[in-house]
């Protein structure tokens, strides 16, 4: 049993890692991941069944379908390693037993919903938080979620500035 500790490639910090015409990801091993994914490809050579146990929501299965990427882990190009997706909701002998006993392929629309809410993020705070960063305070992140606060904010704010009292 080894673990990824979470995702073990990510976009580039200090580059928008997003191609603005088809809206594809560019991602990297982080420095810190790197040894990690060192050990998890060695054991994936070895390995004659491979079980991927993240979580079942969309951040679990991308972290499964990056570790398919990235340890090469694909049934069509390597029948003879069986790769299986297990979910299971408590770390428990029945629930891990049962879990075995009905794996499951990894669910494109998760990691596809996944990708997606990540592209979304860095394409609105990549462009949103150098403005935060002039007009609030430095070093603040925008996302998608703080985008639609600001904009809010904003559309008041303008609101406040128009108003004219009337007698």
């Amino acid at each position: 049993v080894m673990s990824s500790y979470g995702h073990i490639r990510d976009l580039k910090k200090k580059e928008l890692s997003i191609d603005e015409d088809t809206l594809t990801p560019d991602y990297e091993i982080p420095e810190e991941k790197k040894k990690i994914v060192s050990e998890l490809k060695k054991s994936a050579k070895e390995a004659k069944k491979i079980w991927l146990a993240s979580d079942e929501d969309r951040e679990g299965e991308a972290i499964s379908w990056h570790l398919c990427e990235v340890l090469g882990l694909d049934e069509v190009l390597k029948p003879k390693v069986p790769v299986h997706r297990l979910v299971f909701h408590e770390i428990t002998k029945p629930a891990i037993l049962e879990a075995i006993q009905s794996p499951r392929r990894l669910d494109m629309n998760l990691v596809n919903a996944q990708q997606a809410r990540r592209v979304l993020d860095r394409l609105v705070g990549f462009k949103l938080s150098p403005v935060l960063w002039r007009k609030v305070k430095p070093a603040l992140s925008a996302g998608r979620v703080q985008s639609v606060a600001v904009r809010l904010i904003v559309e008041r704010e303008r609101e406040i500035q128009a108003f004219s009292s009337e007698p």
